[in-house]
């Protein structure tokens, strides 16, 4: 799982932007959101261009370079954005601790751009395993048994360091081997996605797919079905409905069939994105990691609050980010998960006061009264 990332001259982030989720209090409610002392569930509220949707493509830039997975590069990572415009460094740095069990990995590097790497070094258990400096040579160094052989020598700058050895690499049985094995499972399983002007999403799958075509072939017609009238309240029916060139979702009045993508409201086609990711959830490779940006967008405040009870059951560490403050509450999460963002810095409503948060406090209240502060 993901404890602590700090990125700086990426986007917004001009200085060293440190986003920890290892600030868990003693709770004794909602427990489920904490494991291991790391937030599981992180719900993140800001004003309006503080940087949520950048922070969410930071961490998700690690999956451009040690995965195969979409990225969406050139629109979410194009050239002239990727560094900030005040910073003179000319390259953007990126830190991530993970928590796998006990064992503790830290994978730092260094960016010109999306794809140009300067810099990487990996520390498992706090032993250097593999780094390269490319400022200084493009001999790598590298620390992990059954790569004793391979060329330690990288000439290719758009090449990482990390992929190479995963895919080069005839690594055998080790601690260190095990970890980093569980460190790219992780990787190559966090998603990213929002659904505003356009459905955008970063990593776990490849290309494009119609929502529509992937319910219906996973047989899950009616179980998205079930799911529209329980949780959004609606009394529909949907059928799958055979057109030219494909079989689509569409309602059925009766008979009369109009299809779903027709008539469905904003808030019930980002629904239907939702419920198609969702399944991934409870996949047999179920997703490590999920941001969802503005998630909660086009929905009614008690949809929102029966959407992160359905990923809080999931299992998977999440971080949602929202304008909506009604799912501010202890009933829901706890005080040490609700972040709050501003453009040099992000911290829990359990950092941002001195006053001792219990169960029994309105915190929804409290935030809008402001009694946090940076």
């Amino acid at each position: 799982m993901l404890s602590k990332f700090t990125v700086s001259n990426f986007k917004n982030f001009k200085e060293p932007f440190i986003f920890s989720l290892e600030d868990a209090k003693n709770y004794s409610f909602n427990a489920s959101a904490v494991k291991e002392g790391v937030v599981q569930n992180a719900i993140v509220y800001g004003y309006n261009g503080v940087g949520k949707s950048n922070l969410g493509l930071a961490l998700f830039d690690i999956v451009g370079h040690l995965t195969d997975k979409h990225t969406d590069a050139e629109n979410s990572y194009g050239e002239s954005s990727y560094l900030n415009a005040y910073n003179k460094t000319r390259a953007a740095t990126f830190k991530y601790e993970f928590l796998f069990g006990r064992q503790r990995v830290t994978y730092s590097y260094e960016k010109k751009s999306f794809r140009l790497l300067l810099k990487e070094q990996l520390i498992i258990n706090d032993q250097i395993v593999a780094e390269i400096d490319r400022s200084q040579g493009t001999i790598a160094r590298i620390e992990l048994a059954g790569a004793e052989s391979l060329n330690k020598e990288l000439n290719n700058p758009n090449l990482s360091l990390l992929k190479y050895i995963q895919t080069n690499a005839n690594l055998i049985d080790s601690l260190e081997n095990r970890i980093l094995a569980e460190f790219f499972d992780f990787v190559n399983k966090m998603l990213f996605y929002r659904s505003l002007s356009r459905n955008l999403y970063l990593g776990y799958e490849n290309g494009v797919w119609d929502i529509e075509t992937d319910i219906i072939k996973k047989g899950k017609l009616k179980d998205f079905e079930l799911f529209l009238n329980e949780k959004a309240n609606l009394d529909c029916r949907l059928e799958a409905v055979s057109t030219f060139d494909k079989i689509i979702i569409a309602f059925d009045f009766d008979g009369v069939h109009i299809p779903f993508y027709d008539i469905a409201s904003t808030g019930t086609q980002a629904l239907a994105l939702f419920y198609a990711w969702s399944l991934r959830l409870r996949s047999e490779q179920p997703v490590s990691f999920l941001f969802i940006d503005e998630f909660d967008a086009f929905y009614h405040h008690e949809l929102s609050r029966a959407i992160v009870e359905l990923l809080k059951a999931s299992k998977t560490q999440f971080v949602l980010t929202t304008h909506n403050t009604s799912i501010m509450t202890n009933d829901l999460l706890r005080p040490d998960c609700y972040f709050l963002m501003w453009p040099n810095k992000i911290q829990s409503l359990a950092a941002s006061t001195a006053k001792e948060l219990r169960e029994a406090h309105n915190i929804e209240k409290m935030y809008k009264a402001g009694a946090f502060y940076e």
